[in-house]
């Protein structure tokens, strides 16, 4: 028995030591996770004040910049005594542009609706109604039908010649002024072409001065000479745009005045016979 008791002691005792031994070692165990999470902790600042932030200035300034910045800048560089002719050139052509698109605007109309009020008049056999509904319309359209209905009494030969002689004179006046269109167009390139030749003089009176041929002395010349021809193509182009749309527009109207004469001669030959 007293063996058997000495036994169950010293397994007490051993248990009760691993015990202890083990609690010894959580706390140590506590203590490295203390350290890593500090640490993790502290290293973590660190990544949060990486610049990250100081880029953000940097790209709002060169969207700030904008198109219109750089155009306005490159503007000022190629010397304005070129480029203000160039300007001028741009401003007086879109003006005649301006205006010829919006006197063809407003010299359109709806052709079909013309002539079927005109033949709806002329088979009650109201001329004057026919006449009305003419002068109550704007339009070249409308006028060469006037002077058709104006002669239908001295014959449908006088009626032709009337509407083909009138008519040669709206389309005149629907092509005015599409020449000075076509002079800014070609006088655009050529001072920009200007500005490039006397910017190379510049360049060789530099180099001339400084007695070397190095980048930097003809560089200001160059860029010169470069922007002025940009600029005047760029005009060229735009004005070119609006030019070849003025010229649809007239061709449009055209078809319509030709269109309409054909219909009309064939209203006052119904005309004539019912009379």
């Amino acid at each position: 028995m007293k063996k058997l008791f000495a036994i169950v002691a010293m397994l007490g005792m051993f248990t009760f030591g691993t015990t202890q031994v083990m609690a010894q070692d959580v706390p140590a165990a506590d203590a490295q996770t203390e350290v890593v999470e500090s640490t993790t902790e502290e290293a973590a600042p660190a990544v949060e004040e990486a610049p990250v932030e100081e880029a953000a200035p940097v790209v709002e300034e060169v969207e700030t910049g904008g198109f219109h910045k750089t155009l306005k800048t490159k503007f000022i560089e190629g010397d304005a005594s070129f480029m203000s002719l160039v300007a001028i050139a741009m401003v007086i052509g879109l003006a005649f542009c301006i205006e010829r698109i919006i006197y063809l605007s407003l010299a359109q109309v709806n052709t079909k609706k013309l002539m079927g009020a005109i033949a709806a008049a002329l088979e009650k056999g109201d001329l004057e109604a026919a006449k009305n509904v003419c002068r109550n319309t704007a339009g070249p359209v409308a006028s060469i039908c006037y002077q058709g209905l104006l002669r239908v009494n001295d014959g449908l030969d006088v009626v032709e010649r009337s509407v083909v002689s009138y008519g040669s004179v709206k389309a005149g006046e629907l092509e005015k002024g599409c020449s000075w269109i076509t002079l800014f167009i070609a006088m655009a390139p050529s001072l920009g072409f200007l500005g490039t030749v006397i910017g190379m003089i510049m360049s060789f009176d530099q180099i001339q001065a400084a007695g070397d041929i190095s980048p930097t002395v003809v560089a200001g010349g160059m860029k010169v000479a470069l922007i002025t021809t940009v600029y005047g193509i760029v005009v060229a182009l735009v004005l070119q745009i609006f030019y070849n749309f003025i010229l649809g527009m007239i061709e449009s109207i055209t078809a319509d005045m030709e269109d309409s004469s054909i219909t009309l001669l064939d209203l006052l030959t119904k005309y004539s016979l019912k009379k």
